[in-house]
């Protein structure tokens, strides 16, 4: 198989593996993590990942040329309790990387937002997910992964409540335009998340993913090992935690991890479609 034109991704960093086939691109980039040689910022990508993991270390394959997996090594010199904004920061990069497509065949933009903590969606259907893992070592590390349905048909999605770039945008589009976009929008979030010293606030990122994140707002439902949190999500505080009050509650709790569930109401705990 030959490799892609990754002209205009070269653009953004000269430092892009691409693989035929990958296990985990994941997995490709906590490997690399190891050398420190690889620099800030190297992307491993691949268009057929076979083993692709998510969220509760959840497994799937895609067909070949139906997705997109790409994995970003990032070597943040900031303080180690600021990195949960990171896989934040990925969501809204890839969030806005979705709409510009959308906007580019002429849909509309705003069809696509950003679900806390790790999934971009269009018009509720789940078009990419967002994994971000710390690697162990000396040095701080994180691999930012980030799977897209790009080709995919109705046919071929996982479940029903997914989508596609080709089914959204009703084209397709080269790895090249769909990775250049994402890598451009990473990129200079990220460089203003590490001058600003992991400061979100003064990165303008609670902002911007305040504003891109469709959950707040919205009568939620969190799977939690304790239980399920029921109650509407307020905002995110300083570390990227999800605010959820609780149904009957004044007071917010601070969710740092758990699965979300839009809901119509939080009298109605039916999700919402």
């Amino acid at each position: 198989m030959t490799a892609p034109d990754l002209s205009s991704s070269l653009d953004v960093t000269s430092h892009i593996t691409w693989l035929d086939e990958a296990g985990s691109t994941n997995a490709e980039g906590a490997a690399r993590a190891a050398d420190p040689a690889v620099p800030d910022f190297s992307v491993v990508a691949t268009d057929a990942q076979t083993s692709g993991r998510g969220r509760l270390d959840r497994v799937w394959t895609t067909p070949p040329g139906s997705s997109l997996a790409t994995t970003v090594l990032l070597r943040p010199a900031v303080p180690a309790d600021r990195l949960g904004w990171i896989p934040l920061m990925a969501g809204l990069a890839m969030t806005r990387t979705v709409q510009m497509l959308l906007a580019g065949a002429g849909m509309r933009a705003a069809d696509a937002s950003l679900k806390w903590p790790n999934d971009v969606l269009v018009r509720g259907r789940k078009i990419s997910g967002i994994l971000s893992e710390l690697v162990a070592g000396d040095e701080l590390a994180v691999v930012v992964g980030a799977g897209l349905n790009t080709a995919m048909t109705r046919d071929q999605l996982p479940v029903d409540t997914a989508t596609s770039l080709a089914i959204e945008c009703r084209r397709t589009y080269s790895v090249d335009a769909v990775l250049s976009l994402y890598l451009a929008q990473l990129r200079e979030l990220y460089e203003s998340f590490v001058s600003s010293g992991g400061d979100a606030r003064a990165a303008g990122l609670v902002s911007q993913v305040s504003a891109a994140c469709e959950t707040l707002g919205q009568a939620v439902k969190v799977q939690l090992p304790d239980g399920d949190l029921v109650g509407v999500a307020r905002g995110l505080d300083a570390d990227g935690c999800l605010l959820v009050q609780p149904e009957g509650e004044a007071v917010l709790r601070s969710i740092s991890a758990g699965d979300v569930t839009h809901l119509r109401s939080v009298a109605d705990s039916s999700p919402r479609t």
